[in-house]
């Protein structure tokens, strides 16, 4: 074998082996999951609040882990945790026999929700058009727990979000999100509140909602295959 022939399979080799490393590295989009946590304010709909959803701001904290199926779609697990508050006297509407009521509670939530980005959202990779800001949308189905004068109340939720995402590099990203919760009852602001007009409850009226403004940060981790075959 000749010697320019040994350096032509020296230098192939070398790049063979340099090859993937040079892919993992550049393939930006390459984590799976995404943990973040988010503080803010809360708000209350309901018997003590019917129209000013932050006449008593609250306070909201949220922890959830994402599942990434590519740049524009994922899967997301949360817990949060709220306090509301309310006080009929506040207000114009007049309950059954001039009763008043005011109340505090604490809300816990444990959801799933799907969530969309409007944009292909991601650093690199110029042919995909990524970009590192986009607002998205969230729907899910949730459990709400509260605690109003000491009591606990169960119920499902409906939580729906719109917000705005900003990457920071590969793993950091920002974001502040508006989330309302639908809850299917009507005890999450007490048992006082509950039927005061003798209106069986429903979707659409004599049911709580709560809400939150959270500005949140979150870490990505668990690498993909970078030399796996994707579509994305």
């Amino acid at each position: 074998m000749t010697l320019r022939l040994k350096s032509v399979i020296l230098v192939v080799t070398v790049l063979a082996a340099m090859t993937p490393a040079a892919r993992a590295e550049d393939y930006v989009d390459s984590y799976k999951f995404d943990f973040g946590v988010g503080l803010g304010t809360s708000g209350y709909l309901g018997d003590a609040n019917e129209s000013n959803l932050y006449k008593h701001p609250g306070f909201a904290v949220n922890a959830g882990v994402r599942y990434l199926f590519d740049n524009r779609w994922a899967a997301k697990a949360q817990l949060s945790t709220a306090t509301i508050s309310g006080n009929t006297a506040e207000f114009d509407n007049v309950l059954p026999g001039g009763a008043q009521y005011d109340f505090k509670s604490t809300v816990y939530d444990l959801s799933v929700k799907g969530e969309a980005n409007f944009f292909a959202y991601g650093i690199g990779e110029t042919y995909k058009r990524l970009r590192r800001w986009t607002p998205f949308l969230s729907l899910g189905i949730g459990l709400t727990l509260a605690s109003p004068e000491g009591n606990t109340t169960a119920a499902f939720s409906i939580p729906m979000g719109v917000g705005v995402k900003f990457k920071i590099n590969r793993r950091l990203n920002l974001n502040a999100e508006f989330t309302m919760t639908k809850v299917f009852g009507d005890k999450i602001d007490g048992r006082e509140l509950t039927d005061l007009y003798q209106i069986k409850s429903s979707f659409l009226k004599n049911t709580d909602w709560y809400s939150a403004i959270t500005v949140g940060i979150s870490y990505e981790f668990g690498a993909r295959c970078a030399t796996c075959h994707r579509i994305d």
